[in-house]
């Protein structure tokens, strides 16, 4: 193979700027889909996706275009995905920096931007959206000419949406981006930048053949976890999985590995021809941010539900996930995400695709606590939170947020902050009525619904991005919640002292609210250190017993009625509240 007519390049963009749909036009524009087949966002082929409107999963996929060959990576936008974004990185020399011609820089643009070049990846600039009634198109070229310090004239104008400049900016990739460089008679290296588990194929390894080349039938080596294998296939991506012959340097395809054990085969890691090998510079896994634990509603299905995230962590190796077990809940699994969307995303798949009913925890963040011994302790569950009076002094993580908004919503996002005990840093003009904002805040405020409130605060106008700092002091507590006098742990939460009150207040009214009646009367208690601090009450549901009476003496009636009275007492003291998942998914969204 040539490496001379080889692009291997992805597409970068804040969420919703329109990768989904410029990568739709590329596939038209290189016939790669038959039009009958064609659909919007034909690399967004999880439900999920559609659903949401956004790409949650890298997609490659391999064109031809004018006698080259591009291998292109649709990438995800959102914050909480960054991760795919920085591998979708190392597998490519170049990247086109799609910015919305009516939103112009937003945060995320900045973030995936400065990835690509830590990695100098040559950028093709382009403003899209410029059918848009609501465009601004010649203000948008120039802030991005001046971030990339370009001349305007090398940003291109497009309609993803209908096709305009679309041909000239692919022209354009080809020209620009640089043929891979590897050795083709070297000895086989390849990094995997993804995967995914097949039944019958075992792990199949997304890689990015470096040197050499590899047939379906060759033994393989893993370089950081030492396991070898035969393969049983090799292909590239169209996009569905084609096999072929053989893979050679410079290309993207899939190795299929044999390998049942997923642990055996990490992103990140060097595919090799011999354990010997250099292995390739790879990326690092970012720590996660938020935790959340997840327990089957079933036990019996525990099981199955270490086996759905097993396989999800090898398509997903930024989450993290670890045993835990709780007396109320049984057995389950603490797990790390970078973000309260990326636990959201999850738990879901887990949901749809495992068909498993979970009961989900609040999301929490790391506390480094110190006992009164002197012992250090990290906290990432309420669960792990000791007694209070063994509590000798606390902290908790802050982060740097970065908030791009236009000068009306100004007041509005200030004011915003001042209520998740945000610290103002910097207000910064960058041009195209745009500011620039530069906050440290308590990260547990950020994952907590910062995000949804900014978005309601600043009609939809504003974008954030934000980066872990320092431990720093803090005041916390534990806030438990007793439902019919019974601990439900999975609702505890850790709080600011001066808060506790106002959050236990809120979350018995909310569960008053959302809880089905049972039919004995249910107490909602919020409890600190055993102390009582707030309460509500579900009456108990009655049915009418005296409906069937039509007269008579009313000593039958108040018969009737002292006999509910002392049925409902019995079940209040032995009655049990089930509470569904979904009560847990509305109270953790409060």
């Amino acid at each position: 193979m040539n490496q001379e007519i080889i692009r291997n390049f992805c597409i970068i963009a804040h969420v919703d700027h329109g990768k989904s749909t410029l990568a739709d036009r590329f596939l038209e524009l290189t016939q790669t889909i038959e039009r009958r087949k064609m659909r919007e966002q034909f690399l967004d082929q999880m439900d999920l996706e559609r659903e949401k409107g956004i790409t949650i999963k890298m997609q490659p996929v391999r064109m031809h275009y004018n006698n080259y060959i591009l291998n292109l990576i649709d990438t995800p936008g959102h914050a909480d995905f960054s991760y795919e974004v920085s591998r979708s990185l190392a597998a490519v020399e170049g990247a086109v920096l799609l910015v919305d011609a009516t939103k112009g820089i937003q945060a995320q643009t900045l973030a995936h931007l400065r990835e690509a070049q830590k990695l100098d990846l040559v950028l093709v600039p382009a403003v899209n959206k410029i059918d848009s009634p609501l465009a601004r198109t010649e203000e948008v070229v120039v802030e991005v000419s001046k971030l990339l310090q370009c001349d305007p004239k090398e940003v291109f104008r497009i309609s993803a949406k209908e096709g305009t400049n679309v041909k000239e900016l692919l022209d354009s990739v080809v020209a620009k981006v640089p043929s891979p460089k590897g050795g083709y008679e070297k000895r086989f290296r390849a990094l995997i930048f993804d995967s995914h588990f097949d039944a019958f194929k075992g792990v199949i390894a997304f890689v990015r053949v470096v040197d050499g080349s590899i047939k379906g039938t060759d033994k393989i080596f893993f370089l950081g976890t030492k396991a070898e294998a035969f393969c049983k296939e090799v292909g590239y991506f169209l996009p569905q999985e084609a096999s072929a012959p053989v893979l050679c340097a410079g290309e993207i395809g899939y190795v299929a590995t044999g390998v049942k054990e997923p642990s055996q085969v990490r992103i990140g890691d060097t595919i090799s021809a011999s354990q010997g090998a250099e292995p390739i510079p790879g990326f690092e896994v970012p720590n996660p941010v938020v935790f959340v634990s997840l327990y089957p509603q079933d036990s019996d299905d525990f099981d199955i539900l270490k086996d759905a995230l097993l396989k999800l962590h090898l398509q997903d190796p930024s989450f993290t996930f670890d045993l835990e077990a709780k007396e109320a809940l049984g057995r389950g699994f603490r797990c790390g995400f970078l973000g309260v969307l990326h636990s959201e995303i999850i738990t879901e798949r887990v949901k749809r695709e495992f068909r498993i009913e979970m009961v989900i925890s609040r999301p929490s963040v790391e506390f480094i606590l110190e006992t009164q011994d002197g012992k250090t302790q990290s906290v990432k569950t309420p669960a792990e939170w000791p007694e209070q009076h063994l509590v000798k002094a606390m902290k908790e993580p802050w982060a740097e947020l970065q908030i791009i908004t236009p000068p009306a919503f100004l007041s509005n996002t200030i004011q915003l902050l001042q209520g998740f005990e945000a610290e103002q840093k910097e207000v910064q003009d960058i041009g195209d009525n745009k500011l620039l904002l530069r906050y440290f805040m308590p990260l547990r405020e950020i994952v907590g619904g910062l995000y949804e409130n900014l978005k309601n605060a600043t009609q939809g106008m504003a974008s954030m991005d934000y980066q872990f700092k320092e431990f720093r002091e803090a005041s916390l507590v534990k806030l438990e919640f007793l439902v019919a006098g019974v601990v439900e742990e999975a609702l505890s939460v850790i709080v600011p002292r001066d808060k506790a009150y106002l959050e236990g207040k809120l979350i018995v009214e909310k569960l008053k609210e959302l809880l089905p009646k049972q039919l004995f009367e249910v107490a909602l208690q919020a409890v600190i250190g055993g102390k009582i601090i707030a309460r509500e009450t579900i009456a108990a549901r009655r049915r009418d017993v005296t409906a069937p009476l039509y007269g008579g003496d009313v000593t039958r009636k108040n018969k009737l009625l002292e006999r509910q009275k002392k049925g409902k007492k019995e079940m209040k003291e032995k009655g049990k509240v089930i509470i569904p998942s979904r009560v847990f998914l509305d109270i953790f969204r409060t």
